[in-house]
C-alpha cells in the first residue's frame, strides 16, 4: 500500500501534500502498512515509556501520577506542573539539577518544560543506583548507557544497531526502523515494569500530551486501554490492549498531517479526524484531510 496522503486544502485549491509511512504489528509480523514500515527515524520523544522503565522498576515509592508524568511531553498546565514537581521531589532533586534547558515560551522555570517529568524520573533513577546527577544527560553517563541498553532489547536489537543523536532537550534519542518501534510498542506491556508504565499512561492521558487537541491523549480517550505517544517531526506510536503496536511517520515532519493519517490508518471516525485550516482570527478556510 502507498504511503498515506495528506492534503492541506485552502480554499478550492490544494496548497500541501504530505506523505506518511504507518506499520501495525502483531505477534511479532506485520499486519497492516501503508508506504515504507523499514522507513529509520528517531523516536524523539515517542521513546518516553520506555525510557521510564528503570524508573517504574526501581522506584516503588514513585505513584502512578509521577510516573505519567514521567512519559509525558506537556503542556505546563497546573496538574502536568504538580506531578513534574512531586516526581522531582520525590528523586530526591531540585529544580537545578535538571539539565534540560528553558524552552522558548514556557518562562524561567525548567519545570515547564515538556520535558521535565522525563528528566525528575531520570534523576529519581540516578539516585537510586547511586550515580552522580552531574552530566546524566550525556551519553557517556551510566543512565544513558543503561537507556540505550534497554530500547536496542525491547526492540530486539544489538545497541549498535540503535542509530542515536541529540535529542532537543539535551539527552540521546533513539533511531530504528518504524516496525522495529510499533514492534516494541506490542510488547511494553510484557516488558519488565511496563505493567506500571501502560496503567499510569492509561489512567491519565490528560497528563501525557494537553488537555485539548494533543493526539496521543485524545486517541486514549477515544479508546481506553490504548496507550499512545507521539513525538516530534510527525511521529506517533501506539499499542492496543490485545498486544497490537502501531507506529507511523509524516514524511517531512509536519505535524499537521498526523491526526488525519491516524484517523485514516485506524478507521476513527470523522469525529477524530476533523483537522479544519484555521487563520488567526479562529476562522475555518480550509482543511487538512486523507
Amino acid at each position: 500500500m502507498d504511503a498515506i496522503a495528506v492534503t492541506v486544502r485552502r480554499g478550492s485549491l490544494v496548497e500541501a501534500v504530505h506523505r506518511v509511512h504507518a506499520v501495525a504489528v502483531e505477534d511479532g509480523r506485520i499486519t497492516e502498512s501503508a508506504g515504507d514500515p523499514g522507513l529509520v527515524t528517531f523516536y524523539r520523544s515517542s521513546s518516553k515509556p520506555l525510557q521510564a522503565l528503570p524508573l517504574a522498576r526501581e522506584r516503588e515509592d514513585v505513584t502512578e501520577v509521577e510516573l505519567a508524568i514521567a512519559c509525558a511531553s506537556h503542556r505546563a498546565e497546573p496538574p502536568q506542573l504538580e506531578a513534574a514537581r512531586s516526581l522531582l521531589e520525590r528523586a530526591p532533586a531540585t529544580e537545578v539539577d535538571l539539565e534540560l534547558g528553558p524552552q522558548e515560551g514556557r518562562g524561567p522555570s525548567l519545570l515547564s518544560h515538556n520535558c521535565s517529568g522525563k528528566h525528575a524520573g531520570f534523576l529519581a533513577v540516578c539516585r537510586a543506583r547511586g550515580w552522580p546527577i552531574e552530566g546524566y544527560r550525556l551519553p557517556d553517563h551510566p543512565l544513558q548507557q543503561l537507556l540505550l541498553s534497554e530500547i536496542a532489547a525491547a526492540a530486539e536489537l544489538d545497541a549498535h544497531e540503535v542509530a542515536t543523536g541529540v535529542d532537543g532537550c539535551g539527552v540521546p534519542t533513539f533511531g530504528m526502523s518504524l516496525e522495529r518501534m510499533a514492534y516494541t510498542f506490542s510488547r511494553l506491556a510484557q516488558l519488565d515494569g511496563g505493567g506500571r508504565i501502560v496503567a499510569a499512561m492509561t489512567a491519565h492521558p490528560e497528563l501525557i500530551g494537553y488537555e485539548r487537541g494533543a493526539t496521543d491523549t485524545d486517541l486514549m480517550r477515544l479508546r481506553p486501554g490504548w496507550l499512545a505517544k507521539g513525538g516530534a517531526e510527525g511521529l506517533i506510536c501506539a499499542a492496543t490492549p490485545e498486544g497490537a503496536g502501531i507506529a507511523l511517520k509524516v514524511e517531512d515532519g509536519n505535524m499537521r498531517a498526523l491526526r488525519p493519517a491516524l484517523a485514516s490508518f485506524l478507521g476513527l471516525d470523522d469525529g477524530f479526524a476533523a483537522a479544519p485550516l484555521l487563520n488567526s482570527r479562529g476562522e475555518r478556510v480550509g482543511e487538512i484531510s486523507t
